[in-house]
């Protein structure tokens, strides 16, 4: 039995002011302020675009590792493309999974002095040559996921006791959304950690997770961990340190991990990352008092990892230390920069 919430979101994109949808916004708010995490059913995303990412997913890690490897995201300064085995690390231990990593198709910008490091971030993608159907598999799927994004976020606005459009100004045109094509092997017997990806919590607003039927992914709830095992058709979601911070808590962005599968067997993942645009910015909202009075504070407590208001500075930080291989080739004057502050004392 699956111990989180199932949601159904038809009713609030059918019509936001009705009964029904006012009862879907109720039971998201509790999910996001409770567990952190649900199921969503009726979020309106078609199964034919579901089906063809996932095959896309799946046609991308068919291919020699030779061929994943032209794709390096060390190549990238906008951190998109292709990590080994390995090669990403949570807490400073190597995480047993392949990704490529993708965002929305961007032209380089052209960087400044004074200008924000994380206009860096903004940049192409790496796309394999053999797999000419991938891009559009994969960026009409993001377009979909675009908008159950902003959806979501209107109805935890309303939720929170705020205007439908609170956080339309961060989102609109697009946000600066990240997504995740994921491959957890099995671990070869006598080195096994059993980590797929370590325990840790989202950087962002909101996460959407399409599965395989293959299981893997834990929800930590207290002391313990509850599997989020695939339901079909519908999304695992979660919230982000962004989001966790902008209501001082009374949402949150819970701990999880996903461990690595049995012998004999790949779980794939599609990891997507509803985003503001890096410039937004994320105060603190007025909650109402019956609300307020259950938000516990929504800083992280660890004061070597500080959450930022502006969503650009937040995610850089995040991608920095998840990619020690592109912070070098791309980032050292960042790193450098923030190595003599953090000597300093100065988290920022």
């Amino acid at each position: 039995m699956n111990e989180l919430p199932v949601l159904d979101l038809s009713a609030f994109r059918a019509d936001p002011a009705s009964p029904a949808a006012a009862t879907f916004v109720r039971e998201l708010r509790e999910a996001c302020h409770g567990p952190g995490f649900c199921y969503l059913l009726g979020h309106g995303v078609a199964p034919a675009l579901d089906a063809n990412v996932m095959a896309q997913a799946r046609a991308f890690f068919a291919l020699s590792e030779q061929q994943r490897r032209e794709l390096a995201i060390v190549k990238s300064p906008h951190f998109r493309g292709y990590t080994i085995l390995g090669d990403e690390r949570t807490k400073g231990v190597s995480d047993w999974r392949d990704q490529l990593d993708l965002g929305h198709e961007e032209s380089i910008v052209a960087i400044g002095e004074g200008d924000p490091p994380w206009l860096r971030l903004r940049g192409p993608n790496q796309w394999p040559a053999s797999l000419p159907d991938m891009p559009v598999a994969v960026l009409d799927w993001m377009a979909a996921m675009d908008r159950l994004g902003l959806t979501l976020l209107r109805a935890l606005a309303v939720g929170l006791g705020q205007p439908i459009g609170c956080f339309d100004d961060a989102m609109l045109p697009r946000g600066d959304t990240h997504l995740k094509i994921i491959r957890y092997p099995a671990q070869r017997p006598g080195a096994d950690t059993g980590q797929g990806v370590g325990t840790h919590h989202d950087s962002g607003l909101v996460s959407l997770i399409l599965q395989d039927p293959i299981g893997g992914l834990r929800v930590q709830l207290g002391e313990r961990l509850v599997e989020a095992s695939p339901m079909p058709g519908a999304y695992v979601m979660n919230l982000g340190e962004m989001m966790q911070a902008a209501t001082n808590g009374y949402l949150r962005a819970t701990k999880h991990r996903v461990d690595s599968p049995p012998p004999g067997v790949d779980r794939i993942s599609i990891a997507y990352f509803v985003n503001p645009r890096f410039e937004a910015a994320f105060p603190p909202l007025e909650l109402p008092a019956e609300l307020a009075a259950e938000a516990p504070g929504g800083q992280n407590p660890d004061p070597d990892d500080p959450v930022f208001a502006t969503f650009g500075d937040n995610y850089l930080k995040i991608r920095l230390r998840s990619h020690p291989d592109v912070a070098a080739a791309h980032y050292a004057d960042i790193v450098d920069r923030r190595r003599t502050r953090a000597a300093s004392g100065d988290a920022g």
